[in-house]
């Protein structure tokens, strides 16, 4: 399998990011992106993805977080699909079940090339610390729609918002990884479309 890397750099008028990943990294993580919150989520993607991820973003945090946030979904989105190249060999499918605490989330993952997001999670509080709990959902659609994949998130149980959140962090982390890893029975693509 290729050398699965990639670094994507984005400027609009409101933010400038900057990702690099490698999927067959060993979960390091080096994050300045001025949203504390994100970044401590970010750290569990790394870790539980077990890839290597730096960003650095620079975004109009004195409006909000949104844009931030959003676009560093996107531009992460864009750097697996650049990763990811052609998805020969890949598992395509991935799926985790996490616990944290009182919550448990589900995530299953599917490299489709046809982007959706369908979340189901209910936060408790309107914000973790200063981060808007809608800001999740604006993640992960930022994700789905670059990387071209479709992503079921569910929070089947949970009391506590950050546990919540940190639950569906961890779970799409790991379902992230199944469906990128090496399939030892698929020689090509794993569609009987030739393509993704």
């Amino acid at each position: 399998m290729k050398n699965r890397s990639a670094q994507v750099d984005r400027a609009t008028k409101e933010t400038k990011i900057s990702v690099s990943l490698n999927l067959d990294g060993g979960g390091e993580s080096q994050l300045d992106t001025g949203v504390p919150f994100l970044e401590h989520m970010l750290e569990q993607v790394a870790r539980h993805g077990a890839l290597d991820l730096n960003i650095k973003a620079k975004g109009d945090l004195h409006i909000d977080d949104h844009h931030t946030v959003e676009d560093i979904g996107i531009t992460f989105g864009q750097a697996v699909a650049g990763a990811l190249g052609d998805k020969r060999g890949v598992r395509r499918y991935g799926h985790a079940y996490v616990p944290l605490d009182e919550a448990l989330s589900r995530a299953v993952v599917d490299f489709s090339g046809r982007p959706l997001l369908c979340m189901r999670a209910k936060f408790p509080d309107a914000n973790i610390g200063s981060f808007s709990t809608s800001l999740v959902h604006e993640f992960f659609q930022g994700f789905a729609n670059h990387a071209q994949a479709t992503l079921h998130l569910d929070n089947l149980c949970g009391a506590n918002s950050h546990h919540i959140a940190e639950s569906m962090f961890k779970a799409f982390a790991r379902a992230l990884r199944m469906a990128a890893e090496a399939d030892p029975l698929m020689q090509g693509v794993p569609s009987t479309k030739g393509t993704l």
